[in-house]
């Protein structure tokens, strides 16, 4: 028999609920642009899901609405504005309202985007070039100036994303103007990385490849066989669901990507690989 004295075992305390639990963007204020239909709807779906507060914006009210609605009845928080990215004034009063709202900016997502007629270069008029530019490009240049001083003056650290397209990374005879509006936003990133870093602000872009929204229809039904087309020539051998495409955006929103700035991430099922 043995017996030796035994100390008493303190019980290990139970560990806390890992952040995951929490969702991945919980406490964050977040605003979402190009968010009444597409990739940003269901990004400001999966956002609000994953815990953060919502401003959604785009030009569309009753998309902004319905979206709003739904947000609400899965009980999340959520809020909208009608707001046109080829207009200064009315991004900067998109983002000053959701400071207002939500008494701070944490995370944007820079998705609104338009598109353009297909067809070759020399056939695209120069409204349309303006329109594409002024939407694509300048629209994602006004938005993050608006964003990084709201970030600065709340926050104080955050992150933001915008979205580019697998089209920028090559060359795009169909739609050449969206292609170079769309590479000017990954040089953009790039530089605000590079600004903005030393503050804690991390900027990224994602670049979708096929992805089933509005547009992609739009553009299949003006050049029929498109969708497969593109899908022929992706190694998943399918269009992404827009989901897809916002769980990457909401990754690089999220703490979990802290190291991760000023890079293009491929989300195109191998398109490029």
């Amino acid at each position: 028999m043995n017996d030796t004295p035994t100390t008493p075992t303190t019980p290990m305390p139970t560990p806390a609920m890992p952040t995951a639990a929490r969702g991945l963007l919980a406490d964050k204020v977040a605003f979402v642009t190009g968010a009444g239909r597409g990739i940003g709807a269901a990004s400001a779906r999966l956002f609000a899901r994953e815990g953060a507060r919502v401003l959604l914006a785009a030009r569309t009210e009753h998309q902004l609405k319905a979206v709003t609605e739904e947000i609400r009845a899965a009980g999340g928080t959520a809020d909208y504005v009608v707001c046109d990215l080829a207009d200064p004034t009315s991004v900067q009063a998109a983002v000053d309202r959701c400071v207002r709202l939500y008494g701070r900016l944490d995370v944007a997502f820079n998705n609104g985007a338009t598109g353009q007629p297909p067809g070759p270069m020399d056939q695209l008029s120069q409204a349309d070039f303006d329109h594409v530019c002024a939407v694509n490009f300048k629209g994602p240049w006004l938005a993050m100036t608006a964003e990084i001083a709201a970030i600065r003056a709340t926050a104080r650290r955050g992150a933001i994303v915008n979205t580019s397209s697998v089209g920028s990374l090559m060359g795009n005879p169909e739609l050449p103007a969206y292609g170079a509006a769309k590479r000017a936003v990954n040089s953009l990133t790039a530089s605000a990385a590079v600004t903005y870093g030393p503050e804690d602000i991390r900027v990224n872009a994602i670049a979708p490849g096929t992805t089933l929204t509005e547009m992609l229809h739009e553009w299949d039904a003006k050049s029929p066989g498109t969708i497969e087309q593109l899908n022929a020539l992706t190694p998943l051998g399918r269009a992404a669901d827009p989901e897809e495409i916002a769980q990457a955006a909401a990754w690089l929103l999220s703490d979990r990507s802290s190291y991760v700035t000023g890079t293009v991430l491929r989300v195109d099922g191998g398109m490029r690989a």
